[in-house]
């Protein structure tokens, strides 16, 4: 498949480019469950729409202003590919947001909106509702990235040292990890060390964070209050600090659905962060290997990804007063 966001103007800070695929597998070709909204700096909006490209423009959208989420439709639950497709529409109804706050706000009460869309009349069983992943970045000009996270979709940060996650799964290592059973190494192994394709939180699903056998409607974003130490500077809701030399890849799980994740995910700094690469040709690097040189122990997925970096601020006119104060940033230290 092409790059979707081909046609989309993201202005000159942000280079930004976006691909789906339903698998890499020329055997296996399972329905694509996945979905993206690109919407760029002119209010130009692309997603799925039965798993093809659909373009709309957003006549009141800020000029300058880019929402980019990924969303991983559950398969195990009915209606999978539906409920992204929901989502990724009904984020074109939620308007620009200006604060974390705001953002928040809006994509719990889409949550609620289409839990109740979702819900079969007379049924008590909350677990057949559907559900999705959202990973999703609301950019303002001139302002720091919002994250908005659930599931276990990720954001990543790729420097040519390191590919650090940015997000951290909603699966039942980390409930675990919340409730004090499991240590930081532990916590590292089972989530990023191995495939365990279980997950404990979902947009539109809900939450089973408190006790694994009941499924609380409402959504527990986890923060500085819940995670346990050695997770506090990954909260799902908050501003980013980013970096100009970085790239940053929003994607679903299928890039790291194997034995060992690991060796893949070790490989994006070489292919992702190469000098005069724009977002375009790393997200072709990323997609081309995983072709050509599928990790062990693959598990067929579907995958979705968006790359982005952001450009330096432009240098100073003379004399003009610099504010040096800024957020430090913040790295996840290496356990393997």
């Amino acid at each position: 498949m092409t790059r979707i966001t081909d046609s989309q103007n993201f202005g000159p800070n942000l280079d930004i480019a976006a691909r789906s695929s339903a698998s890499i597998s020329k055997l296996q070709v399972p329905e694509n469950q996945d979905n993206l909204l690109i919407i760029d700096a002119n209010g130009h909006a692309v997603f799925l729409r039965d798993q093809a490209p659909h373009s709309i423009t957003l006549p009141d959208w800020p000029r300058g202003h880019v929402r980019l989420a990924v969303l991983d439709g559950m398969g195990g639950h009915g209606n999978g590919r539906e409920a992204a497709e929901a989502v990724a529409t009904g984020l074109l109804l939620v308007p620009a947001c200006a604060t974390l706050e705001e953002l928040g706000a809006r994509l719990d009460a889409l949550h609620a909106r289409l839990q109740d869309q979702f819900r079969s009349e007379g049924d008590a069983d909350s677990f057949r509702r559907p559900g999705t992943t959202l990973t999703l970045l609301e950019i303002p000009p001139g302002a720091a990235p919002m994250l908005y996270h659930v599931g276990d979709s990720r954001l990543y940060e790729i420097t040519s040292q390191a590919a650090q996650p940015l997000t951290v799964d909603h699966v039942p290592a980390t409930s675990f990890a919340m409730h004090g059973l499991l240590g930081e190494r532990e916590w590292w192994q089972q989530v990023h060390g191995e495939h365990r394709p279980q997950i404990t939180q979902a947009y539109i699903l809900g939450n089973a964070f408190a006790n694994p056998q009941v499924l609380d409607d409402g959504l527990l974003a986890l923060s500085t209050a819940n995670l346990p130490p050695f997770l506090r500077g990954l909260a799902d809701r908050r501003l980013l600090t980013v970096r100009a030399d970085a790239t940053y890849l929003l994607a679903t799980d299928g890039f790291w659905s194997c034995g060992r994740p690991l060796q893949w995910t070790a490989r994006w700094p070489a292919l992702l962060v190469q000098p005069g690469h724009s977002a375009g040709a790393a997200l072709d690097a990323l997609f081309n290997d995983y072709a050509d040189h599928p990790p062990p122990a693959l598990h067929i997925d579907n995958l979705s990804a968006i790359v982005l970096r952001f450009a330096p601020p432009p240098d100073p006119a003379p004399g003009e007063n610099i504010d040096e104060t800024a957020l430090p940033h913040a790295s996840m230290p290496s356990h393997f």
